[in-house]
């Protein structure tokens, strides 16, 4: 496993953290509540012994079950070996006594005593001025962090980066966490937002080097912009050592859903090298980027923080059945899966536009404007 630095802290992550976000489910549900404990404790395991240090968790994921299994997974001495992050959901903050309770109900889902990484999650300008100063978080944090509840304080990034410095240039953060992959360059914090935190010390986390693992499973016309690295790497492979090339990158997060990926993220991290990209493998990636864009119509995660919608629209489903006839050309799959697989009151033209969920949604999409579009196409 390689190492690297994390700002300005006298401690080395390893390249790969394991992100619990995605975790295999016994039902076969994506971020769904019943998590195959067994399969994900070996996968969280082997991982660590393969040099693993830094795992990832958050109280929404897998409708809170994930603290519960990553709790699980790090007895047995694993606790010891690795450092463990873990996010307060200011969302559900309504006063400042929220946070020690959600802390503590955090630590106990995860038997331990300590998180040592603790992330403000999701912030967005909205969540940063009417909750994390209105109810003065940062204040309550550093209460944690001295009778030792906590150790390091950074936060999680989903707005713009105007948005980013001002919270980067608010507080001695230790580190943050932002979304970077070689599509994202240019959206929340970015590039910008990425060179500005290393600057000042800061250690940064990428979330979302895969796009929701958009940029794994590449269809045929974008493969195609592969062709002079194909036999060097995967597409995964190429997307995650784009990141690793870039030393101001602390670590970079994996959502695994399998041990067959979790041995592949593996690999690809034992080969990852700060400036190792070639001309050849540079021009790759502008090649990919070039035609994804030219594919994707809504630049949709299935992060699913846009949800629950109250009028029981399914959004990210109805974009990822939307985007399929983009990407894939097959407009017939994507309205037999928009008819098969969403009941008439999840489907699209349920939207009122009432745009709750575009205040929620990391990409910043204007839900409210696609969905009639949605509605056009896939209900003829």
């Amino acid at each position: 496993m390689k190492y690297r630095n994390f700002g300005k802290l006298d401690w080395q992550p390893s390249a790969l953290g394991f992100g619990c976000m995605r975790l295999p489910t016994t039902d076969n549900q994506p971020l769904g509540a019943n998590i195959n404990e067994e399969l994900v404790i070996r996968m969280i395991r082997n991982a660590i012994d393969k040099g693993v240090n830094y795992i990832d968790t958050a109280y929404p994921y897998h409708q809170g079950n994930s603290e519960i299994v990553v709790g699980k997974a790090l007895q047995d001495g694993y606790r010891e070996r690795v450092k463990l992050a873990d996010k307060l959901p200011v969302w559900l903050v309504n006063e400042p006594a929220d946070f020690d309770r959600l802390l503590d109900e955090q630590l106990h889902k995860l038997s331990t005593d300590h998180i040592d990484f603790y992330l403000l999650h999701a912030l967005t300008r909205k969540r940063w001025s009417d909750i994390v100063l209105k109810h003065d978080l940062i204040k309550k944090a550093e209460a944690a962090i001295k009778d030792g509840r906590i150790r390091y304080l950074g936060f999680s990034f989903h707005d713009s980066y105007d948005v980013f410095e001002e919270i980067i240039k608010a507080y001695d953060w230790t580190f943050c966490q932002i979304q970077y992959n070689y599509m994202d360059i240019s959206n929340q914090a970015g590039i910008k937002g990425l060179k500005l935190a290393a600057s000042r010390g800061i250690g940064v986390v990428v979330m979302e080097p895969l796009l929701g693992g958009h940029l794994a499973n590449p269809p045929a016309s974008v493969r195609d912009a592969m062709d002079q690295v194909a036999d060097l790497y995967t597409p995964a492979d190429l997307a995650l050592k784009w990141i690793w090339n870039q030393p101001e990158v602390s670590l970079v997060l994996s959502g695994m859903s399998s041990m067959e990926q979790v041995d592949e993220n593996l690999l690809s991290a034992d080969g990852s090298a700060v400036n190792s990209f070639t001309t050849t493998e540079k021009k790759a990636i502008a090649a990919l980027r070039k035609s994804y864009r030219s594919g994707i119509a809504v630049p949709c995660t299935n992060c699913k923080y846009c949800m629950p919608c109250p009028h029981g629209v399914e959004i990210p489903a109805n974009f990822e059945f939307f985007n399929h006839a983009y990407l894939y050309n097959d407009l017939a799959a994507a309205k037999f899966r928009y008819s098969i697989y969403l009941t008439p009151s999840q489907r699209s033209d349920k939207c009122i536009a009432c745009k709750e969920c575009e205040d929620k949604c990391p990409q910043k999409i204007e839900i409210s404007s696609w969905m009639p579009k949605v509605t056009e196409m896939l209900s003829a």
